[in-house]
């Protein structure tokens, strides 16, 4: 009979993952959000267009958005003879370096000679709306193109402006404006050279306990642990204080999770002698099956069966009767930017505060 499962821990547990850099200092829990420093951008989302019209001699159109603030300006990809493009991409614009009081979003052809403008949408920026994680993202809307003189033309574009903080979800997908250099023609445009790998998720695997364990030698108390395996990456809790064949840990391993494509394999064993271990039981959790969310919600547990077989005459054989081992998942996400002169790391994981409200917390550090 399978035993009651314990009661939830949502609490703060002291943890200290190898995330590289240095580790936490200080108290970093002190409510929702609590960044460091909050930065405001302006973010610009170009989803898509539609019914673009044909500018040049040959019928087609070579559509490209560029997105102006300024001295600053940045360009999605051009696509080829497409009149309904889908392009996707986020910009943002640090508020430090607003040099204007409107947003200037151009369709362009793209041509050989000169670039044709085939309409443009303007924005104020005292009218763009302010959202701050965990609002809703905001919806996309189309909006109609108009021409220098403000008339409308053929053509709409699909797209969201907002006013949020390095907390948006958008913030890692980004590419951001660089008051670094600007070019001859006073225009620097938008790069995202900080960008090559700007987030990177963590599963943190909370080994809880195993059950119904079958070691080989039932007249010794069992030393069991467990290893975790994923891709090249290799840890193990610490043995089980209680060595039974229910063995309790609730220990948390950090594992480094992209791609997400892998699996991981965890593997309870027997310490049964010096560099001597046996292996009790096996399960293959593939990641794209973990759920990737960062909100308050509870953390669900589960438990799941342990393969296992003997081997009889020389043959493998499955044992019928299953071992169990209880965990629980949690993704964590590493973001870095640079906040010049130092580079920012902020990770992000759902866990219970000290007012005991269950949310997101953020913890910042610096090197």
């Amino acid at each position: 009979m399978q035993r009651p499962h314990p009661p939830e821990d949502f609490s703060l547990k002291e943890t200290s993952p190898h995330l590289g850099g240095t580790g936490f200092t200080g108290d970093k829990h002190t409510s929702t959000y609590d960044l460091v420093e909050q930065m405001q951008y302006l973010y610009v989302r170009v989803v898509k267009a539609k019914d673009l019209p044909t500018k040049d001699v040959t019928g087609s159109c070579d559509p490209y958005v560029e997105v102006k603030l300024g001295n600053y300006k940045g360009n999605t990809p051009h696509f080829e003879k497409k009149t309904n493009p889908e392009w996707n991409r986020v910009f943002a614009f640090s508020k430090d370096r607003l040099q204007a009081s409107v947003l200037e979003v151009l369709v362009k052809d793209k041509d050989l000679v000169k670039d044709d403008i085939i309409g443009r949408i303007v924005f104020d920026l005292n009218e763009v709306p302010k959202r701050v994680p965990p609002d809703s993202p905001l919806a996309p809307q189309w909006y109609r193109l108009d021409d220098r003189k403000g008339d409308k033309v053929k053509g709409e574009l699909m797209l969201a402006v907002w006013m949020g903080t390095q907390a948006d979800e958008a913030f890692p997908e980004a590419w951001h404006s660089d008051a670094a250099a600007v070019s001859s023609d006073g225009l620097a445009n938008i790069r995202s050279k900080v960008y090559l790998s700007p987030k990177l998720w963590y599963l943190r695997v909370n080994v809880i306990e195993a059950q119904d364990l079958l070691p080989s030698d039932k007249g010794r108390y069992p030393e069991v642990y467990v290893k975790a395996i994923l891709g090249n990456q290799g840890l193990r809790t610490r043995i089980s204080p209680s060595k039974n064949i229910n063995p309790l840990w609730n220990e948390d391993l950090f594992l480094a999770s992209e791609p997400f494509e892998e699996h991981l394999i965890l593997s309870v064993e027997d310490r049964v002698g010096p560099n001597k271990d046996e292996v009790l039981g096996r399960c293959v959790i593939p990641l794209l099956s973990v759920q990737r969310r960062l909100d308050h919600r509870p953390v669900n547990t589960k438990w799941y069966n342990l393969e296992n077989h003997v081997v009889v005459d020389g043959e493998k054989k499955e044992i019928n009767f299953a071992s169990k081992i209880h965990l629980g998942f949690v993704w964590m996400v590493v973001i870095m930017f640079w906040m010049s002169p130092h580079i920012t790391v902020v990770i992000v994981g759902p866990l219970q505060n000290k007012c005991g409200s269950k949310a997101l917390v953020f913890w910042n550090w610096e090197y």
